[in-house]
């Protein structure tokens, strides 16, 4: 028995690939993508019509939601079709930076959207998104669109729309700086002498490990760093470079204000 309904998803790249993965774990109702990439056919199946347009999604079909997956650039051309679908559909929106006004702008001012801000940690259900719903949904429709992003990791609400340019910066754009750290790491190590194969290998276990280490603790992630740090240690050592003249802390605060603001920047 399918626990997802029928779902119409615009867009089959990466996180809208992701999704797909956790709804169809969870038994996905007949639904349609439309994504005009050729690769994306190879989503496919018994439960997922994969089409070009909407022009050839068949005119009796009618979504549980509509999920927009589309980079926001696209956003002006690609939505305004899908204004047909207002009536019965709560639009689930993963666009970064366009604004729920903005959308309904696109859609017609009755639409009722949620929208979302996941991160790439979905393709292992590992992901944590959050949201925020549009005067109009409905409170089985929060439900709805609580348990399609719950198909890919933890979700939080916020009733004030605004956060979600901050919250893009930390946690949506959040992955490329822990990928960054796992890339330093490696290449600090093979200057230092150790084996490429065995510094990647150091460095991302390093790093997958201390998240599982955090995410499994009680204690805060300060009190965390304290405790590997051993006075007059090799880690104090280090972070006496890396916080010298708080320069990493600086440069953390200045990348997440940069993030937010071209989140905003996107809105248009």
């Amino acid at each position: 028995m399918s626990e997802i309904p029928s779902l119409l998803l615009v867009g089959c790249g990466r996180m809208g690939s992701a999704m797909l993965a956790g709804w169809r774990e969870r038994g996905l109702g007949a639904s349609f993508a439309v994504d005009p990439a050729p690769d994306a056919a190879r989503n496919a199946g018994s439960d997922l019509t994969v089409v070009s347009s909407l022009a050839s999604v068949p005119a009796a079909f009618k979504p549980a939601a509509v999920v927009l997956a589309v980079k926001p650039q696209s956003a002006a051309d690609a939505l305004p079709g899908y204004a047909k679908f207002a009536d019965s559909a709560v639009f689930l929106s993963i666009m970064a930076g366009r604004t729920i006004s903005g959308i309904q702008g696109l859609l017609g001012g009755s639409a009722a959207i949620v929208r979302a801000m996941p991160n790439t940690p979905a393709a292992v259900r590992q992901g944590i998104t959050v949201a925020t719903p549009s005067t109009s949904v409905t409170s089985g429709q929060r439900a709805l669109c609580e348990s399609l992003l719950r198909a890919i990791g933890l979700v939080e609400w916020v009733e004030q729309e605004g956060l979600l340019d901050p919250v893009t910066a930390v946690s949506g754009s959040g992955p490329a700086y822990v990928f960054l750290l796992a890339e330093l790491m490696e290449r600090a190590a093979i200057e230092q002498g150790i084996a490429p194969e065995l510094a990647r290998v150091l460095a991302r276990q390093t790093v997958s490990g201390s998240g599982a280490l955090l995410a499994a603790s009680s204690e805060t992630a300060a009190e965390l760093r304290k405790a590997v740090t051993s006075p007059g240690g090799t880690t104090e050592a280090a972070l006496k470079v890396l916080m010298a003249q708080d320069a990493l802390p600086k440069a953390f605060g200045e990348a997440i204000a940069a993030a937010t603001r071209r989140s905003r920047e996107l809105a248009g």
